[in-house]
């Protein structure tokens, strides 16, 4: 599975308004200054953030963005899916839209399967758990396991 530069940046930025103090909208220089992100990139990510209900956007001199739903209420998946689609796909295809035969036929349970998983683990951490560096018991296991930092 590969995460997009998009949705990594959007993930950071969605992590930056919900580690915000207070309530006044942050503005996009700030975000992407804080994350190091290219601001036009990042202005374009809002935006859609915004269209996907995610963030709300305030114009003029005390203007920028907030989230639009409480942080525990926003989950990874969600700001993922709003600017890169589903969470996995095969070729662009979802999973259930394939079909394969002969000895490939094993595939379409395996794409369904890390299809589960990968659903199970981004929908279930909000960004009021990383931001607060508090990640579900579940999740965090899976980091102790010995080979998950190494690349093969």
């Amino acid at each position: 599975m590969r995460i997009s530069a998009r949705a990594d940046y959007a993930v950071r930025a969605a992590l930056q308004l919900a580690a915000s103090r207070d309530d006044a909208p942050l503005k996009t220089e700030a975000i992407a200054g804080a994350q190091d992100i290219p601001h036009k990139f990042l202005e374009g990510i809002l935006n859609d953030m915004r269209r996907g209900g995610l963030v709300l956007s305030q114009r003029g001199g005390n203007g920028g963005y907030r989230l639009a739903r409480p942080a525990e209420s926003i989950s990874i998946a969600d700001v993922i899916r709003v600017v890169d689609g589903p969470l996995v796909s095969v070729r662009g295809v979802r999973p259930p839209d394939l079909s394969y035969s002969g000895p490939a036929q094993s595939l379409l349970p395996l794409w369904i399967a890390l299809r589960s998983n990968v659903r199970e683990i981004l929908e279930g951490v909000s960004l009021a758990d990383v931001a607060a560096a508090e990640l579900p018991a579940e999740v965090a296991a899976l980091t102790d396991v010995p080979d998950a930092w190494v690349n093969p």
